[in-house]
């Protein structure tokens, strides 16, 4: 396979992944505009070296994140890698990776609501901020890779949205704790072989909220690369098959603007990566508890 997704089929109402029909479909977009969606089933798992596509098309009625939660080993995410980003925040160029967490259940699919939770609250104080991201996945064990032979151990590139509650953020030099609120990341629509794209750093990457753009970079400007960080976090450290590693955002995210923008309910946030697709989810804040 070349694309890969996971979706709930018609004919089964169960769970499959598999192939678009067309190869050249941004995924995301067409689901949104609910389009029909046909894919060639993939026989295996998404980890699974031998998966196998076949010529069984299915219809996908709800498309899911590309690997399910317990597929998913770590998240390990790169802050302020991009030169733009850390100036606009007023913040030194990092001279090694500055690494954070999270946890698989943070992870949501395209569509799904993103959710801000009550201890996120109000957003106009919290400051809940999109991050578009270019999203690795590993594909096989890896442990003390040099540079030269990182991209091998690379399964292939998503697209993810590293929602990020400033208040919290700035509070503490420790990211983890802001970062990993339930339902609060995107990953998807799609995952790409890394066959299909032999240079990650040639990327074009835009963050769109209701209509407005907001980012427009690529990954050309990240600080370190694709093959650096796989090097240096597989640095006596084993990265399993099903690691993500989320590389970090460019400049124009939105608590740095006068005034800031915030993420708020109803917002529509789109993030897209050029030869990826778009992943497009709306923002709910979480009710406020009953007394």
């Amino acid at each position: 396979w070349t694309r890969l997704i996971r979706f709930v089929a018609a004919e089964t109402n169960k769970i499959h992944i598999g192939q678009p029909v067309d190869a050249y479909l941004d995924v995301g977009l067409a689901v949104h505009a609910k389009k029909t969606l046909k894919a060639h089933e993939i026989v295996g798992s998404a980890l699974d070296p031998n998966a196998r596509l076949t010529s069984r098309v299915l219809t996908v009625t709800t498309l899911l994140e590309p690997l399910a939660r317990d597929e998913v080993k770590l998240v390990r995410c790169l802050g302020l890698n991009y030169g733009d980003h850390a100036a606009e925040a007023n913040l030194p160029k990092p001279s090694i990776p500055v690494v954070f967490y999270k946890p698989a259940s943070a992870l949501i699919g395209p569509g799904v609501p993103i959710t801000i939770p009550r201890v996120a609250q109000p957003v106009d104080f919290h400051v809940p901020d999109y991050e578009v991201e270019l999203t690795v996945v590993i594909g096989k064990t890896a442990k003390d890779v040099p540079e030269s032979e990182a991209l091998n151990y690379v399964l292939g590139y998503t697209v993810g949205n590293d929602i990020s509650f400033r208040h919290h953020q700035m509070a503490t030099s420790q990211w983890n704790f802001s970062k990993s609120f339930d339902d609060t990341t995107p990953f998807g629509p799609v995952l790409v072989s890394s066959r299909a794209i032999p240079d990650p750093q040639k990327l074009p990457m835009k963050t769109e909220v209701n209509g407005r753009i907001l980012q427009d970079s690529t990954t050309a400007n990240q600080i370190f690369n694709v093959k650096q960080t796989i090097a240096f976090l597989s640095q006596g450290t084993t990265l399993e098959p099903g690691t993500i590693i989320m590389t970090g955002t460019p400049a124009g995210v939105g608590f740095v603007r006068k005034p800031a923008i915030f993420l708020k309910n109803g917002d529509e946030v789109r993030v897209s990566i050029g030869g990826i697709g778009t992943l497009i989810n709306t923002v709910v804040e979480e009710p406020k508890a009953r007394l």
